[in-house]
């Protein structure tokens, strides 16, 4: 099964998360298929902090592509704006 999650990056106590289409049975942190987009709670300054490439996300989700319950989250907080 495809899903749209996200995959940690960043370091210790610093956390930074890519929005990534991949297959259930990879490890959250391992292979996946596409990168469409970014989460960065902790962001400063003018930095972004939520990036998404809709179009790509609409697309997987037209293939069968389940979302997590923090994506779904997450687009959700970037509509609103």
């Amino acid at each position: 099964m495809i899903k749209i999650r996200l995959a940690r990056y960043g370091t210790k106590k610093r956390p930074f998360y890519k929005m990534v289409i991949a297959d259930s049975r990879f490890s959250r942190d391992g292979r996946f298929i596409e990168h469409v987009g970014y989460f960065n709670p902790i962001t400063k300054g003018k930095s972004e902090q939520i990036k998404l490439n809709l179009d790509r996300i609409k697309y997987w989700r037209n293939q069968g592509a389940k979302m997590s319950d923090r994506t779904k989250k997450i687009i959700k907080l970037l509509n609103e704006k």
